[in-house]
This record gives C-alpha cells, structure tokens and sequence, in this order.
C-alpha cells in the first residue's frame, strides 16, 4: 500500500501529465476555437475509464469523456485495445457530445497491462454535417454529420489511413479538420508517455493504487461536503428558446433536486420530451453538466476526480430532451448550459447562501463563416462571449466572464478575429444596467458588434433570451441575452439563435445577459452604488429607480438627503 507522501507525489505527477496534453494541444492546433478559447476536455484515466487527473477547459467535456471511455470499452473490448492504438469516438450517445466534439483517447499499456487512458475532446470544424459550421435544424441525427463509433486511427502506432481518407473526402475544411484530430492524437501520445514514465519510476502497482486513492480521496471529501448541506427536496425549472425546428415552442427543463445524508438525487422526471430539434442531449453530457454543479457546491477547490462524483445520482427519462436516444437530433447542446443554471435555481430554494442567482445563462456564440478575398480560401472563425453571473450571499457577480460551463476558456480576442477573417470588431465593452439589481448586483454583460466586410453566414448560438436570469432573496432579474442584426437601421432584427446570410457592410452584435441579483437592492451600500456608477456599470438613472440612490453624473458624489427620500418611500 502507497503512503500518503507517495500518492501525493503522483497525484500532482499526473495533473502535470495532463497541464502538458493541454500545452501541446494548444500548440499543435489548427483551430483558434482549441488554442486561442480553450474549447477542449483533457484527462487521464484509471483502467476502468474514471478520470484520475485533467486540465481544465470546458468541464462537461471531461466527465463526458468518462462516459465516452466506458462505452467505448464495452463496444471494442479491452482485449482489442491495443499498445498505440488511439481511438476516434463521436457518436452522441455514447461519446456525451454532438459529432463535432469528438472524443479522441489512447489505452496506457505497461508490460502489456492495461493501466489506464488519456483522453483530449475539442471542437473540430466539419465532419459533413449538413450545413456548414453548425446545424441548427436538423430532425434526426443522419443529418448531423460523420460517426465514428470507437473507431481506430492509429493501430499499434501506425496511422490508419483509411479513416483518414474518408474524413479528408467528407469535409468542407479537411486540412484544419485532421490537424486538430492529428493534435488531439499528439496530446493523447503525451499523456500516454508521462504517465508510463510515473509507471517506470514508482512502479504499476504503486501507480495503479494512487489512482484508486485519489479516486477514494475525492469521495471522501464530497461526502464529508454533502453532510453540512441542507438537506431536502426542491424543484425548478426553466425554458430553453426552442429546439430550432419549432420555433414558438419554449421547451420546459424541470428538475427535482433532493440531499440527503447519502447523495444529492438529481431527476429530470416531468422534462419535456418529442423534441424534434436538435438541441436533445447525449445522457453522458447530462451527467457531465450535473456534476459540474454537485463539484461546485462540494468541493469546488480541488481538481476533478470520478470519485467526487460517487455520492451523485442522476435520473432521466430515456427521450427526453436531456436523454436522446437514437435518432433523436443533438447538434445543438445549449440545453446543457442552462440545465445547470436549473439545478441551482433548485438548490437556491434551501441553501440560498451557498448557490449564486442565475448567470446570463448561455455562452452566447457568434460564428462567421465563408471565402475571405484576402486570399480568397474558405474562412471559420467562431468565439464564446463572457456573461454575467449572479450575485451571491457573499458579494456581487462577476461581471463579463466565461459561463459557468466553462471555467477554463476564454473569448476570441479581437486581433485574431479581425486578422484571420474579414470582420471588423466596432465595438466591444461591459453593457451597463444588464446585472440584476440586489443588495448583491448581479454581473454585467458584455456586447460585440462586427461589421462583415465580404459576403458571410453568421450563425448566432444564443438560446436563452426569452427569459429573464433569475434573482434570489428579493434581487432584481439580470437583462437576458440578445443578437441584433443592423441596429438602428430600417433592418434592424432582435433575435437569438440563427443562421444568418450577411452582405458585405452588414452589423451583428452579440449582447450577453447579465446576472440576477441577490437580495434587496434598497439594503445596497449607497457609496457601492456610487461606484457602480462611476466604473459605468450602472447608470446614474438605474442608480436612482432600482436602488433609490441620486449620483451626481459629473461628481459621482451621493445626493444624501435625496437618497434618504427615495428609500423611504420606497420602503
């Protein structure tokens, strides 16, 4: 048995592993959406597929690879995993992701025993789905694109060219396509090397045993978490936009959270279901999307591991719309986004004080795509936009960052966009008076406004904007999500998500949602407000109608006889 010195040493030998999968993804990339946002889900895993270490990015991707490995294994055998072979996996169902995140993962062989996988999911840019750049509308999955159900690319270390042949002849980019498999390949290669390296400096058997201690180690913590949580039953739900085929139909996401002395039960019982529309999740994302939210309110500050997740149970209605079966659509996966957000709005009903309000509550993509006259090739160019999140028992949301799915990414810098494709950013800042009012304010959002200078698609992946971001404790509502084509233009069109056809000339600004409020606003300290105002998040007029407090525009000083007034009355 390790010591505890041991295991430690190899804990943190393993999550350099994997920090360094990440570096040499990120280098090898061909697509910004992988190197410049960090669109990607990297682990290393014990033998049975439980990831034991990863670098974070998109969070649901990682759980998600459990899931995929698992399936994968079941399918293959363990007996046909192979020293060298890496493994191709982008059938929803069991891969927890549509068919443009695959799942790329390799065995970890030791003297011919199997000790463990490494694994690295991005998002790739065509695999002949049947739109360019993303699919909104399809009805069922044959219209999603190319599956690749634990399929070999490598085989004992050699490529298997036949796969790569089909994929070079089915895809609208094959050269950025195959580079960003070839660098999820060169990850997975790392992962593989450095963990046998821990194998040959401590041995399997003491590696093989941290990889189960770590795993015990994360149980027992979120155990001993779970204890002090409030225990109860408590539910909510919340609507996404529409599933892109029905467009007037909101679908309902509802959720009946409940704690006990043993686990946390999250049932999606009473979700909708007959959802033409592609934005029905894989079930493993809908386990991956549940976890991020149990990690966050157990043990948020250590890094992920299967075994946090042990005291977590999850239930959902096979065909449900977080439960797709074959062929049900899954392209779009926005649902996941606000299905977390809908677990806590039911957490927030009995520990109000550990849960923030709902954040803007999508992550608001602009994607643009179509021939660049620079010289004149095929051009894809997308980003995620910041939101913001809601206040919380202990301090305001922040304002304008990466939603809460995904804690490591980042948004496309300007510079990038503008040299890689012809756009041109006009403007890009906080959007004032978006964080719900409270005695804690709720972050503000941000807005990017692009201006096409050729012909282009601009596809819009925003579906939360019908409803509002909800508050807590007597807070205010954030301002939800929104597109507008050609503001202030006789064409001027509000939207969410779409498939946009633009002229050269044409606007499209991308205004994410901000968070809701938490607690009274008339309870605000008037000098925060003050300040507020003066950093441009709230306006002198919000200032006086939402918290009752008369700032000078030019002084930033408080009016305090006015002040006083206004919250008497208003109290």
């Amino acid at each position: 048995m390790n010591d505890s010195i041991t295991i430690e040493v190899i804990r943190h030998g393993l999550l350099a592993a994997a920090e360094e999968m990440a570096r040499n993804l990120c280098r090898t990339a061909y697509n910004t959406v992988v190197y410049e946002i960090h669109d990607y889900g990297i682990g290393i895993h014990d033998a049975a597929g439980d990831v034991v270490a990863d670098a974070p990015g998109i969070a649901v991707f990682t759980r998600g690879n459990d899931h995929g490995i698992k399936a994968a294994k079941e399918f293959v055998g363990v007996d046909a995993m192979l020293p060298g072979d890496v493994f191709l996996l982008n059938y929803p169902y069991w891969s927890s992701a549509h068919t443009l995140d695959p799942l790329v993962f390799a065995p970890i062989h030791v003297g011919g025993e199997l000790i463990g996988f490494a694994s690295c999911r991005v998002h790739v840019l065509d695999l002949k789905q049947k739109d360019p750049g993303y699919v909104l509308d399809s009805t069922d999955m044959y219209q999603e694109g190319l599956f690749f159900p634990a399929t070999k690319l490598y085989r004992e270390g050699e490529a298997n060219e036949d796969i790569f042949n089909v994929i070079r002849f089915n895809s609208r980019l094959p050269e950025r396509t195959i580079g960003d498999l070839q660098a999820q390949v060169s990850a997975c290669v790392t992962g593989v090397r450095r963990t046998q390296a821990i194998a040959a400096k401590y041995g399997v058997p003491a590696l093989t045993g941290a990889m189960d201690a770590i795993n015990d180690h994360g149980e027992r913590l979120a155990r001993i978490a779970l204890a002090k949580l409030t225990k109860g039953t408590w539910t909510a739900y919340d609507f996404v936009d529409s599933d892109g085929v029905d467009l007037d139909r909101m679908v309902k996401l509802n959720v009946t959270v409940t704690v006990t002395d043993e686990e946390m039960v999250i049932d999606w019982t009473g979700t909708d279901r007959d959802v033409r529309g592609p934005i029905n999740l894989p079930v493993g994302q809908t386990a991956a999307f549940c976890s991020l939210v149990f990690k966050a309110v157990t043990t948020p500050d250590t890094p992920v591991v299967a075994g946090n997740f042990r005291p977590l149970r999850i239930v959902t209605e096979p065909g449900s719309v977080v439960h797709a079966v074959p062929p049900m659509p899954t392209f779009t996966l926005w649902t996941g986004l606000l299905g977390g957000e809908v677990v806590l709005k039911a957490l927030a009903q009995g520990m109000p004080d550990r849960v923030p309000a709902c954040s803007g509550g999508d992550v608001c993509s602009m994607m643009g795509l179509g021939i660049n006259p620079r010289n004149g090739e095929q051009w894809l160019e997308a980003t995620n936009e910041a939101v913001g999140f809601g206040g919380h028992a202990g301090d305001d949301g922040a304002d304008g960052i990466m939603h809460l799915t995904e804690p490591g990414c980042r948004s496309n810098p300007v510079e990038v966009l503008e040299t890689k494709s012809p756009m041109f950013i006009e403007s890009y800042g906080y959007r004032p008076d978006t964080g719900g009012a409270g005695r804690h304010r709720g972050g503000v959002g941000v807005g990017r406004a692009y201006r096409f200078t050729a012909p282009a698609t601009g596809i819009c992946l925003v579906y939360k904007t019908k409803t509002k971001p909800w508050a807590i404790d007597g807070g205010h509502e954030g301002d939800n999500n929104h597109i507008i084509l050609n503001p202030g233009t006789d064409r001027e069109v509000v939207q969410g998500g779409s498939y946009n056809r633009l002229e050269a000339g044409e606007v499209l600004v991308n205004n994410t949602g901000g968070g809701g409020g938490y607690g009274d606003p008339l309870k605000r300290d008037p000098g925060r407000v003050a300040t507020d105002v003066r950093n441009g998040f709230v306006s002198v007029g919000a200032a006086e109608r939402e918290y009752g407090v008369v700032v000078d525009s030019s002084t930033f000083e408080i009016d305090e006889a006015a002040t006083a007034r206004l919250r008497k009355d208003a109290a």
